[in-house]
């Protein structure tokens, strides 16, 4: 997978200041207190309008998404989220680049997906983005850590605190630091 470096217009040097523009920064003060005033305090059936706030932020919802309040999420319009996807409280999305989470995929409490690391080769250490991308029915067990750039083929099935840091393959369970294949799961 090829390295992505943050957006457009994106500082390279983060010793000079933020690695984001300000109209990113300012995109993200708006989503924050969306976040407080909308989302994080909704009661916990309310999926849809949870759905609904993602949605006018820009993420990619599909139906019947079940979207916990206590979700951190960095960036709602870098967010694909497929049909009956299940995000428990607790999870943290650090979505500077794209996440991908495919249907009736689950992401567990305190799970956490990250997407943005630094280059630490080169002397300002600008941002890198790597896109994560969850297959359908694949689960992400609680205090998972998936690094920017992997895969989780579908039907995946990440074990609680695992450290994901390459791709695994479809209908497998995998864990451990660093997280590897221990045997097959039957499909669905």
């Amino acid at each position: 997978m090829a390295t992505t470096y943050a957006p457009t217009g994106t500082n390279q040097d983060t010793f000079k200041g933020p690695s984001f523009s300000l109209s990113n920064r300012l995109r993200r003060v708006v989503w924050e207190v969306a976040d407080l005033l909308l989302f994080r305090y909704s009661p916990r059936p309310f999926h849809a309008w949870r759905s609904f706030v993602l949605r006018a932020f820009g993420a990619q919802v599909g139906q019947g998404v079940h979207v916990y309040p206590k979700v951190k999420i960095w960036a709602p319009w870098n967010l694909h989220l497929g049909d009956e996807c299940g995000i428990a409280n607790g999870a943290t999305l650090y979505s500077q680049g794209e996440i991908t989470i495919g249907r009736r995929a689950v992401i567990s409490q305190g799970a956490h997906l990250v997407t943005g690391t630094h280059d630490h080769t080169k002397p300002g250490f600008p941002l890198l983005t790597k896109p994560i991308r969850i297959g359908d029915h694949a689960w992400v067990a609680a205090e998972a850590f998936l690094h920017p750039g992997v895969t989780l083929g579908e039907g995946c099935l990440v074990g609680a605190r695992s450290v994901v840091v390459k791709d695994l393959p479809a209908w497998t369970i995998c864990a451990g630091h660093p997280c590897h294949p221990i045997k097959a799961r039957t499909p669905f």
